[in-house]
């Protein structure tokens, strides 16, 4: 499904500031693949995603979606494969419009952009239903703006955005770091809920090592622009946050620090 092909990217080449930030990286996501990512400051976990959502293009190696090259496509074309969730709750939704009519545009992401736009009684009942599942209360506010939505509310909305037309990709990029501990585990379960019920192929970067081994089927470490540890599986079942740091301790050579990352 994702096939990114021994990828590099630098920053500021050539000058003080030059960051190698991936490294002849190669990563092969099957169909359903729920893949959480995890990584000190500066491993490349960021530039990984963004690399593969087309924020921009790597210096050498492939990007495959579905067996699509999307190696040299702006971010705007890659839409089509790709559903997205910041860190930010702010990015993702337009606060100055109605939960309705950013439901309306997430319908239709990746078609040609046209005048019409309307709402009729048979598609206002769909998201109301969609809403409903989050368990929000926000099916009965579809004409209230978003920006007066919490974070969490925000962010749950943006999730069923991003999913909304099954993507062939989902990228979460650290999407519940912003909120509080209740409202994040809300929007985990419900990421892995429609996740699951969907089976989409999904690449998750997390902060917190407890929520990269408890969901998904799949997690890697990055490290120095590489992927150090890669375990699936009953492997990853097993896996305690003491045997994940050894792993990585083995695959390094070095101990893994980081303040950015959570281990419990």
């Amino acid at each position: 499904m994702l096939k990114i092909e021994n990828i590099s990217k630098t920053f500021f080449p050539g000058t003080i500031n030059e960051k190698v930030a991936l490294h002849n990286l190669s990563l092969h996501l099957l169909p359903g693949d729920f893949v959480t990512v995890i990584g000190g400051n500066g491993a490349g976990k960021s530039t990984l995603l963004n690399s593969v959502a087309g924020v921009f293009l790597v210096d050498s190696g492939r990007i495959l979606i579905n067996d699509v090259d999307v190696t040299k496509l702006a971010e705007h074309k890659r839409a089509k494969y790709i559903g997205r969730v910041f860190q930010d709750p702010m990015l993702g939704t337009a606060a100055g419009m109605m939960i309705e009519e950013n439901l309306a545009l997430a319908m239709r992401r990746g078609e040609k952009p046209g005048l019409k736009f309307m709402l009729g009684g048979e598609q206002q009942n769909k998201f109301r239903e969609m809403l409903a599942e989050l368990d929000l209360g926000l099916e009965d506010r579809l004409s209230a703006k978003v920006g007066l939505l919490s974070g969490g509310q925000r962010q749950a909305l943006t999730l069923l955005m991003a999913t909304m037309k099954k993507p062939e990709l989902l990228l979460l990029d650290e999407h519940t770091a912003a909120l509080d501990p209740k409202t994040a585990e809300k929007v985990l379960n419900l990421t892995n809920k429609i996740v699951s019920r969907d089976n989409l192929t999904t690449l998750m970067i997390t902060h917190n090592m407890r929520d990269a081994l408890r969901f998904g089927n799949r997690l890697i470490m990055m490290n120095n622009g590489q992927v150090v540890v890669d375990v699936k599986g009953e492997e990853k079942s097993r896996l305690q946050i003491k045997d994940l740091l050894e792993l990585f301790e083995k695959a390094a050579g070095s101990e893994f620090a980081s303040d950015s990352v959570l281990l419990g």
